[in-house]
């Protein structure tokens, strides 16, 4: 039999009511064993699928989870969607994954595609360059339910699951500054960012409340080339000056690491280097970067409870930290 089936050709084939086949096909207890029995039997027969459309217009969502993050690339991200989507799966959900490439109009382009697919919720890391919300408060106002992550936005209004950022950048400065540089060098990302500006915070809060002699120096850096200039740039002015170098995330990392190359400088007896990763970057060189951790998988699991307590009723905004861990490596 032909692929396109559909419910009026299996009534057709049965002698039997649409309405009918469809009761049969969602069990309803008016129809009879025996009539599910049959439709169930030419529905598989046919390859019948419903109209997913249809079943979505008539539910107002479908069973698909949207996340938009700035690039899938960032391992970060790949650890983030696989945890979600084997939460989906395991409830029946299934998940699509939009690109937003750092750039506000192609993010807002995937919040409208997410608008007429009618996805059952949106978990959203911003651009670097978000900064009106109003897309997303339109979601809001229509029932799609939003989990922020990661990257978020700094209104209050939003339910948002983040990385314990103060507290990552307050550890990373416990380990850095018992170094022996008298110079420390912070390399951060994109100043308009609630994660920069809350991991710089904790570290320059533990500086301040040690009262630490070191000379400290602050550099912002959009991505990886902008990361490697600054470095370059300093070593300029510093040469032969003996620094620790913080760097907020992976990316800003492999930049530092290659202007850190290209100056032909030792870790960790010329500079050393301590990062903030998902873990498994920092261990890809010689010697393994020393890292605080904050693991992108767990902040997929904890983003998808707090997207199942949306869709149970309990909208009430909040927002979520996960903790952070310090791994030692070579670098130091």
């Amino acid at each position: 039999m032909r692929n396109n089936a559909t419910l009026k050709k299996i009534s057709d084939h049965l002698n039997v009511s649409i309405s009918t086949v469809s009761r049969a096909l969602k069990d309803h207890p008016d129809v009879s064993p025996e009539t599910k029995k049959r439709v169930k039997e030419l529905a598989t027969l046919m390859d019948y699928e419903p109209n997913a459309f249809a079943v979505n217009l008539r539910k107002k969502h479908s069973n698909i989870f949207a996340i938009v993050v700035p690039e899938i690339s960032n391992f970060f991200y790949h650890s983030f969607v696989q945890a979600v989507e084997e939460d989906a799966r395991r409830i029946g959900y299934s998940v699509m994954i939009l690109q937003s490439m750092n750039d506000p109009e192609v993010e807002e382009q995937n919040l409208r595609l997410c608008r007429h697919n009618h996805v059952a919720g949106i978990f959203v890391s911003i651009t670097n360059k978000t900064t009106d919300m109003t897309p997303f408060k339109k979601l809001e106002a229509i029932d799609i339910p939003l989990v922020f992550f990661d990257k978020v936005p700094t209104e209050d209004t939003f339910n948002k699951v983040s990385i314990a950022d103060y507290e990552s950048g307050w550890m990373a400065a416990e380990h850095l500054l018992r170094t022996p540089a008298k110079n420390v060098l912070l390399v951060m990302g994109n100043n308009k960012l609630s994660i920069t500006r809350r991991r710089e915070e904790g570290f320059t809060d533990y500086y301040h409340k040690t009262q630490s002699k070191k000379k400290l120096s602050v550099a912002y850096a959009d991505h990886a080339e902008e990361a490697r200039q600054v470095v370059m740039d300093y070593f300029a002015q510093h040469a032969g000056e003996q620094t620790a170098i913080f760097s907020m995330s992976d990316e800003i990392m492999c930049g530092v690491l290659k202007a850190v190359h290209a100056l032909n400088l030792q870790l960790p007896s010329d500079a050393m280097l301590l990062t903030i990763s998902n873990g498994f970057l920092p261990t890809l060189f010689t010697p393994e970067i020393s890292f605080v951790k904050t693991s992108g998988y767990d902040l997929g699991k904890l983003s998808f409870v707090r997207m199942q307590e949306i869709m149970g009723g309990k909208k009430f905004v909040r927002e979520n930290f996960l903790t952070s861990s310090y791994y030692p490596g070579g670098s130091m």
